[in-house]
């Protein structure tokens, strides 16, 4: 067996289907209870463009960690949480994600075991990077005021398909997700860029998360329902 991750991310329209969606962030958690052949999972809404903090109320994002792909595949054909996810959104694409690399912990473990040699990736993979952390309470203000400034690098990166910020919690527990059309795109960002080297080397000096976790994945298929 291989393990497999999965996020889906769903769109919603109109203010039923929006008040539905939120309410799913409490009551989803009894339908996970059921599901099969999964380690791992997060129910996330989402922040506005340009990683604003308030929250996107039109965007929420469901991660699931898989023992391998055949469980995944059941869950989306045939689970009731699934068929209720695609009735109530307008859109639902599912990203079907093998795990490079994860260092770090997320609720005090890390869910991600490596499944791909970094070695072995094609220049035509795509790479989608998952990264999560936790603010210190006391480092709120300080972190959301640096935000803009850190994310200005983002808006014109060669190669940079998608980017949300997604969360369990407003504010405090962060997510951000990006889709980049190869790895050397994104090293070019990561490793080249002055203001993300600046940002990394702020978040280790001013210490602001109690807890943080970095992966990496490469991009199996994607799934539209």
């Amino acid at each position: 067996m291989s393990q497999i991750t999965t996020l889906t991310i769903l769109n919603y329209k109109g203010f039923k289907s929006k008040f539905w969606a939120l309410s799913m962030m409490q009551f989803g958690h009894k339908y996970m209870k059921t599901v099969k052949g999964q380690s791992f999972y997060k129910l996330m809404g989402s922040g506005k463009d340009n990683f604003n903090p308030f929250p996107d109320w039109s965007v929420y994002a469901v991660l699931q960690v898989w023992d391998d792909e055949s469980f995944a595949d059941h869950f989306f054909k045939e689970h009731k949480l699934s068929r209720l996810y695609r009735s109530h959104a307008e859109q639902m694409e599912v990203l079907y994600l093998e795990s490079i690399q994860a260092r770090g912990l997320w609720n005090g473990k890390n869910p991600f075991d490596s499944a791909v040699n970094a070695k072995d990736l094609k220049s035509s993979d795509q790479i989608a990077v998952i990264t999560r952390a936790s603010i210190k309470t006391n480092m709120l203000l300080k972190f959301w005021k640096y935000v803009p400034e850190s994310q200005k690098p983002l808006e014109n990166a060669k190669g940079l398909q998608y980017t949300k910020g997604f969360g369990e919690l407003p504010f405090v527990e962060m997510a951000t997700f990006s889709l980049w059309d190869s790895v050397e795109n994104l090293n070019a960002y990561a490793y080249q860029s002055h203001e993300h080297i600046k940002a990394i080397q702020k978040t280790r000096s001013l210490d602001w998360y109690s807890e943080e976790l970095f992966s990496r994945f490469r991009l199996k298929k994607k799934e539209a329902f």
